[in-house]
């Protein structure tokens, strides 16, 4: 509830950009997948343009017209994939061959920065 109240106090103030920074993080995954769902109704009706920063490759595919994909520390632009999925989406689209291939691309571009990160902490 504290997200959809978030996303409320957001739109009320009619802004034309809409930056949303991990908003979901903290969510478990169906509630997430609602608010998802959420975004993309309040989305379709306000055509807003929202920038939003997450880690989940799915959701990124999921919400995306473009997905922006940075590499590691200095963060520079990897690839700027544009999604070519129609809408509406469902949550239906996450299982097609599609989407599968675009969440695939996001993590083969970031596959290398993750395990070097992983290998550094340890």
């Amino acid at each position: 509830m504290r997200q959809r109240v978030n996303l409320a106090r957001a739109l009320a103030v009619d802004p034309e950009i809409i930056l949303m920074d991990e908003p979901f993080a903290s969510l478990d995954a169906q509630t997430r997948e609602v608010m998802q769902q959420e975004l993309l109704r309040v989305w379709s009706s306000s055509k807003k343009t929202v920038i939003f920063i997450t880690h989940q490759i799915d959701e990124a595919v999921f919400l995306a017209d473009r997905v922006v994909v940075f590499s590691a520390r200095p963060a520079t632009i990897k690839a700027d994939i544009q999604v070519e999925i129609a809408r509406p989406r469902k949550l239906s689209v996450k299982r097609m061959p599609q989407f599968l291939t675009y969440v695939g691309e996001v993590w083969n571009l970031i596959e290398t920065d993750v395990l070097e990160s992983m290998s550094h902490s340890e």
